[in-house]
């Protein structure tokens, strides 16, 4: 029997068709369980938590549009919740997942199926758990693909490479945890960063597990980095290369090529690293924390990997890595990102119906009773927005409160503007000013608010670099700089800076 040319095309075009519909279909639905599982790193062998039984945990896959779900059970001793990084979520806060915020954590033995809704997003994304630190060992990476039958704003890359920047404590995390929350003092620093789960032969014990990634020569590799690290940015380079950033948390960027990337703990970014090297090698991947306070603690060591070409031999190369003080090109590196322009993204908002305008600092408490702090002059650390520290719930979280109207577990009236007007980046600072008031405030917000909400930083008791990251929403950055802002000066920077 014979068949045209025609009908063995339609065929083929059919059973594409039902190939991406099964294979999206597989993708939809997924099932965790949350465990923990014996790891050995730096010499030494305890328990993690993690998400079926790996560290980091497993991607999740979606095109942009998507609706998946993910059953997740807690087979853990503890409390738990799962947040999905830079994902909207649109109308569908429940599933978001900050504890006694928008749900109430998934108990030990407990299970909850959380729908996750894709609207805008596209590119890398994370996800962690959000619940006390947990999600120092409980992450995984987010891959949203443009919807079939478009494409990157850039040429396909021959492969995809998730880089996951994560951190490792000799001790139990949730003990780590424990002792921060009681001493009132800063938390003890890791013993480690790590890619993709492997601190790299610059530790003891590490050499032979270093992640490595194997690459062809003038091939172009799309890394897919996510800074799961608790609190440090890092700067991350890998030698003899250079790096084109095309995206950040799911957002396409005009492209920008560099030598190395500074990126903040909780983003993430789509980097195409292109194998040019005429001679095949081996390079490191290195990655150290930047660091603007001295004061303050932090893991001064540095995670590596290796990139290396087929055939490639010898002793890796080491790349240039910015000092860990280095103000100058960490924020050189954030102000070069500038936002692509795609008609699925909302555009830039002419006008602006509120302002809110928060401080952000680091405050003390006094120890209660005959307690002794680790803090400044044995008090206790602190931190608070507009003077106001939280206060968390502990019996019903707050959308619940708020769709149930049930009294009693926050009040409205965040305020708009700082309760006192000072220099707030100066120095000596009045020691009356490092106490702030405690309260679970929340500010209401009509649906469709275009909005500017404007962050100053303060040196009480310490100043320390601040990422912000707003659950449900994309935002423009308009405007950055150092000092105090002005109100009748600054709106005007920020219209050059956009």
């Amino acid at each position: 029997m014979m068949w045209s040319k025609n009908y063995w095309n339609f065929a083929l075009q059919i059973l594409s068709f039902l190939l991406l519909f099964i294979h999206r279909d597989a993708w939809a639905h997924y099932n965790w369980v949350v465990k923990e599982v014996t790891y050995t790193r730096l010499c030494s062998t305890k328990k993690i938590l993690t998400v079926n039984g790996k560290f980091p945990g497993p991607v999740l896959r979606a095109y942009r549009g998507d609706t998946i779900y993910v059953n997740v059970h807690n087979g853990g001793r503890h409390n738990i919740t799962m947040h999905w990084h830079g994902v909207r979520e649109p109308r569908n806060p429940w599933s978001d997942g900050p504890e006694y915020i928008t749900q109430c954590p998934i108990q030990p033995g407990g299970s909850f199926n959380q729908k996750i809704i894709f609207s805008t997003e596209e590119g890398t994304l994370w996800w962690h758990a959000h619940s006390d630190w947990s999600r120092a060992t409980v992450h995984g990476a987010i891959y949203v693909y443009p919807k079939p039958g478009t494409s990157y704003p850039f040429p396909k890359p021959h492969a995809e490479v998730p880089i996951i920047l994560g951190e490792w404590w000799k001790q139990d995390v949730m003990k780590v945890f424990q002792e921060f929350v009681r001493s009132g003092g800063p938390p003890n620093v890791s013993d480690a960063y790590t890619i993709n789960g492997q601190p790299g032969d610059l530790y003891p014990c590490s050499k032979s597990d270093t992640f490595k990634l194997s690459v062809e020569q003038n091939k172009t590799y799309l890394l897919r980095i996510v800074n799961a690290i608790v609190n440090e940015i890092v700067f991350l380079a890998v030698a003899n290369h250079n790096l084109t950033v095309v995206a950040t948390d799911a957002s396409y960027t005009k492209p920008i090529e560099t030598d190395y990337i500074t990126i903040s703990p909780g983003q993430s970014m789509d980097v195409l690293l292109v194998t040019n090297q005429q001679r095949p090698g081996r390079y490191y991947m290195a990655a150290r924390a930047y660091n603007s306070n001295p004061v303050v603690g932090f893991d001064n060591t540095t995670t590596t990997a290796i990139v290396e070409y087929n055939n490639g031999n010898g002793t890796p190369l080491f790349p240039y890595l910015p000092s860990f003080n280095d103000t100058a090109r960490a924020f050189g590196f954030f102000t070069r990102l500038k936002s692509l322009p795609v008609d699925f993204k909302e555009p830039v908002p002419e006008t602006i119906e509120r302002r809110i305008i928060s401080t952000i600092s680091i405050n003390t408490f006094p120890c209660q009773g005959n307690q002794t702090c680790q803090g400044p002059k044995g008090i206790r650390l602190a931190a608070s927005m507009n003077n106001i520290s939280f206060v968390e719930p502990n019996t019903i979280d707050i959308l619940e409160a708020y769709y149930y109207y049930n009294n009693g577990v926050f009040k409205k009236g965040f305020p708009n503007y700082p309760p006192y007007v000072y220099n707030f980046t100066g120095q000596n600072l009045p020691l009356g000013l490092q106490i702030p008031k405690r309260g679970t405030k929340v500010k209401v917000i009509e649906y469709g608010t275009d909005m500017e909400v404007v962050f100053q930083n303060t040196n009480l008791v310490g100043g320390l670099d601040h990422p912000m990251h707003l659950h449900g929403f994309d935002f423009y950055i308009v405007g950055t700089g150092f000092g105090n802002f002005d109100e009748l000066k600054d709106p005007i920077k920020e219209l050059q800076s956009c």
